[in-house]
């Protein structure tokens, strides 16, 4: 077959060649196309689960934020009511003490002073009152 015979063989062909090359064309740019928007779609379906992502994290961050500063609250007014009642309990057990030396010095003077009064006076001294009955009872001489 020659060269002039191979051209008009060609040529012959072009009417069923043509449309098979445009056809072909065709599909090729719509499955170009095709990839292209599923690229974009897959594209921005990563983003979209990126950015899901990122807002999920920076909503438990700020919620563990938010929780900790709840926490450093309570915890500060915790310290500070307790500290409130120790200084109350120490306050307590200094009057506590106070009124225990008290005692003991109320409770010595009346002893001396019934000891002064049997002395005096030569006779029983009376009995004492029965709210502080119990606490005079201690001593021998009362």
């Amino acid at each position: 077959m020659t060269e002039e015979a191979l051209v008009e063989w060609l040529i012959s062909l072009a009417p069923v060649l043509s449309p098979l090359f445009g056809m072909t064309g065709v599909l090729g740019g719509a499955w170009m196309v095709y990839r292209q928007n599923k690229r974009r779609n897959d594209t921005d379906a990563e983003t979209a689960e990126a950015t899901t992502f990122v807002t999920s994290v920076q909503t438990v961050t700020n919620g563990f934020t938010q929780l900790l500063e709840q926490q450093r609250e309570t915890n500060a007014k915790t310290l500070e009511r307790v500290t409130t009642l120790e200084n109350r309990v120490e306050r307590l057990e200094e009057e506590q003490r106070q009124w225990r030396r008290w005692k003991a010095a109320a409770v010595d003077y009346i002893h001396q002073l019934r000891a002064l009064v049997a002395k005096l006076y030569d006779r029983p001294v009376p009995s004492p009152p029965r709210e502080i009955a119990e606490d005079l009872d201690d001593r021998p001489d009362g």
